[in-house]
């Protein structure tokens, strides 16, 4: 029978073209203040190229995307640029006890005037 020719992977042409685009990503990162490099919407233009590139030259090895030498490429570009973007974790605390005491009889006193309308609606049933 017909045999179905399959493209291998040609990592090395990958990993030979993969740097230009992230030569070309540091050349549009220039463009932007480093102290807004943790904002990813002043930048989240010159990204899509970058991963469209690396999507391109992988696809181009006949490689597919993403894939473990894509990323750690990839991750090495995120090493580089967003290091300190680390996230702070958020420590919630509960609100003072007059605050909370509010939220929680609000809801409470509103559901008992709502039943006790009802109750009265229904009992005065002839004036509706």
């Amino acid at each position: 029978g017909a045999r179905q020719q399959t493209n291998l992977c040609n990592e090395s042409l990958m990993l030979e073209k993969l740097p230009a685009c992230g030569k070309s990503f540091e050349e549009m990162m220039k463009k932007v203040d480093s102290k807004k490099w943790c904002n990813l919407t002043e930048f989240i233009m010159y990204y899509d190229n970058f991963t469209q590139c690396t999507e391109r030259e992988a696809n181009n090895a006949s490689c597919f995307w993403p894939n473990p030498l894509a990323e750690g490429f990839i991750t090495g570009i995120h090493k580089q640029f967003f290091s300190n973007c680390t996230s702070e974790k958020v420590h919630w605390e509960d609100p003072p006890d007059e605050i909370l005491v509010t939220l929680i009889l609000i809801p409470v006193m509103l559901t008992c005037a709502m039943i006790t309308l009802v109750v009265w609606c229904s009992k005065r049933s002839d004036i509706l």
